[in-house]
């Protein structure tokens, strides 16, 4: 009966958001793959295509606490965590919370946050903490971070380093939007925002006892050896020079049971594997540079990857 929680949450959710961002089913279904997961998703598109009212309709969906957090060159890590000031009255340093302290957190333009406030979001997203002048204090649940960033505008931006990619469970884009979805924009917008009638439709609450039901789907010996196959596969490629963490095994093991949860099954395909496998893995594989010259990119090595990965026998479920 726990699937089928899940499955009824994440459907309620995902029906309520498709009301604002029309027509991109997939990615909304991965940010509910990211939540069930305790992971946190890096939107990379282009501005214009629904990133930050992703976020916040999620938030509006689940009844969360909901930032916004533009990062600018400016920003310093205490804006993120928060910070002691000291209360004349008492005597006493008094903590004021930072924006990570909530439920959903938009780091918008994370690139463009230079590399010391870009670590102070680690901890928060690997810990579900942050430590202030030595105090360390835990973060509410559940804890998701989306942050986006702009592949089209390279001046006055900070790559984020392999460490914080890591931290991302998965990588995904949005894109433009078809003939037909676009004309159902036009009419959405042509008085008020969708984002302003949407209400919650399920308890946030609940979160944190749905995602470890995730845990109870199976998961076949094949299914689970495909996946570490996968990964090694990317380590051991002759034209990378960094592939996949034990972590990202981690996280594509977990992705997929909730995946399948979303889906209403009780049990991991390969197929789940396979359909997550380029968001999960991708933004974690850095190419040669000689590879890079001959026109390879990490997605088309991992797509070469999928295709030459197979499972020793047949896995539970199918046949």
């Amino acid at each position: 009966m726990a699937i089928r929680d899940v499955e009824a949450f994440a459907q309620a959710v995902m029906d309520n958001v498709e009301r604002v961002i029309v027509g991109k089913r997939q990615a909304i279904e991965l940010v509910m793959v990211a939540l069930f997961c305790e992971g946190h998703v890096l939107i990379e598109d282009v501005p214009g295509v629904g990133k930050t009212m992703l976020a916040r309709s999620v938030a509006i969906s689940l009844g969360c606490t909901f930032k916004r957090l533009q990062c600018t060159p400016d920003l310093l890590p205490n804006d993120v965590t928060g910070v002691s000031i000291y209360n004349q009255k008492t005597g006493e340093f008094e903590f004021r919370p930072g924006p990570a302290f909530v439920n959903i957190l938009l780091a918008d333009e994370v690139n463009r946050a230079t590399p010391r406030t870009q670590s102070a979001l680690l901890e928060s997203m690997g810990e579900y903490q942050v430590t202030v002048d030595g105090v360390t204090r835990s973060l509410p649940r559940p804890f998701l971070v989306i942050a986006t960033q702009n592949p089209v505008e390279y001046e006055g931006t900070f790559p984020l380093p392999e460490a914080q990619l890591d931290r991302f469970l998965m990588r995904i884009n949005l894109g433009y939007p078809s003939f037909d979805d676009e004309q159902q924009i036009l009419l959405n917008l042509r008085r008020n925002h969708p984002v302003e009638s949407i209400t919650q439709v399920v308890d946030g609450n609940t979160v944190p006892a749905l995602q470890s039901d995730i845990w109870d789907v199976a998961v076949d010996e094949t299914v689970r050896s495909y996946i570490v196959h996968l990964v090694r596969g990317t380590r051991e490629h002759r034209d990378l020079a960094l592939g996949a963490s034990p972590r990202a095994s981690l996280g594509l093991y977990k992705a997929a049971q909730a995946l399948a949860a979303i889906q209403g099954m009780d049990y991991v395909l390969s197929d789940h594997v396979k359909r997550l496998a380029p968001f999960i893995l991708g933004h974690r594989l850095i190419v040669k540079p000689e590879s890079a010259l001959r026109g390879n990119n990490a997605s088309r090595i991992l797509q070469s990857l999928l295709a030459d990965t197979k499972l020793d026998i047949g896995e539970v479920g199918e046949g």
